[in-house]
């Protein structure tokens, strides 16, 4: 079992140490105490707890496609060119960025503000431990 101490679940949620604390208290997740006897929280029942709370709104757009890692989000930066464009969204806690033509981002009336969502089809995904090894 992974535990993980009260301010890095906070920090990893995005949320203060004592909004995990009042989550501890009301039942919202079960303390543990780490090696040296800190409160803490089961790495598992804290990542559940995090995909819980991690509604993105609904795309307003949503049409039929195998995509499913679909950000919704807020336009925050816009920098173009003649030819090239790059966008930046703030989705939830997350900021993601993607390169597109400069044509593209009038046709979509992109603009600071404007809802969009990204769309991240891929097929290679890199995942990253503190703790693994190197290859």
């Amino acid at each position: 079992m992974t535990i993980i101490r009260v301010a890095e679940a906070a920090r990893l949620l995005g949320v203060s140490d004592d909004t995990v604390r009042r989550w501890l208290e009301n039942g919202s997740l079960s303390p543990v105490r780490d090696d040296a006897g800190r409160l803490a929280v089961d790495g598992l029942e804290l990542a559940r707890h995090a995909q819980k709370l991690a509604q993105l709104p609904d795309d307003p757009h949503r049409t039929g496609s195998s995509a499913r890692n679909r950000f919704v989000g807020l336009v925050t930066g816009i920098t173009a060119d003649q030819v090239m464009a790059q966008v930046e969204l703030q989705c939830g806690p997350f900021r993601v960025v993607s390169l597109m033509s400069s044509e593209a981002v009038r046709e979509l009336g992109l603009e600071l503000g404007s809802v969009a969502t990204a769309v991240v089809k891929a097929t290679t995904v890199i995942i990253e431990t503190p703790k693994g090894k190197a290859l």
